[in-house]
């Protein structure tokens, strides 16, 4: 497995610190971010699931613990917006340029505006997607922040 993604190109590009972890990807696992948690041995609060979703029509990304779930209103109020929904695995997909489960933050084909779960950034580190099934990246929260000029925000249910 390459350790070198549009992910981490993206991160050295920008200057911000981080490490790589590897690891067995599951494509059976029913919540893919907890058996990334469970195979890094690392507390899931601090392994970040990356979704894609649409509020008033309009692409989003959003970071939170694979522990927990997005509260749609939360996520629409985070952006200014009236409704949220997930988007479809093919669109994630097409809009990312990652496949479902190594879609990471980091170096989408096309930017979007991004939200983080404002918890996260309390956690000494953690570990979002790097790009492909298997892959993490290890970084400061809020160098997270700052490399995608996400908003923080309570986003969780």
């Amino acid at each position: 497995m390459s350790k070198t993604t549009r992910a981490t190109q993206t991160l050295e590009k920008a200057g911000v610190a981080f490490t790589t972890v590897s690891y067995d990807y599951d494509p059976n696992a029913d919540r893919i971010g907890l058996a990334a948690a469970e195979a890094i041995g690392e507390e899931p609060q601090r392994v970040l699931k990356t979704l894609m979703a649409e509020v008033d029509g309009k692409p989003v990304c959003v970071v939170v613990p694979s522990d927990r779930e997005v509260s749609m209103k939360k996520l629409a109020s985070a952006f200014g917006g009236k409704s949220a929904n997930m988007m479809k695995p093919a669109d994630a997909e097409r809009a990312t340029g990652y496949h479902v489960g190594g879609i990471s933050p980091f170096g989408q084909r096309k930017p979007v505006p991004t939200a983080i779960e404002i918890t996260a950034l309390d956690e000494p580190h953690i570990f979002i997607n790097g790009g492909q099934r298997g892959l993490q990246i290890r970084l400061d929260p809020k160098a997270a922040r700052d490399a995608l000029k996400a908003v923080a925000a309570a986003l969780v249910a």
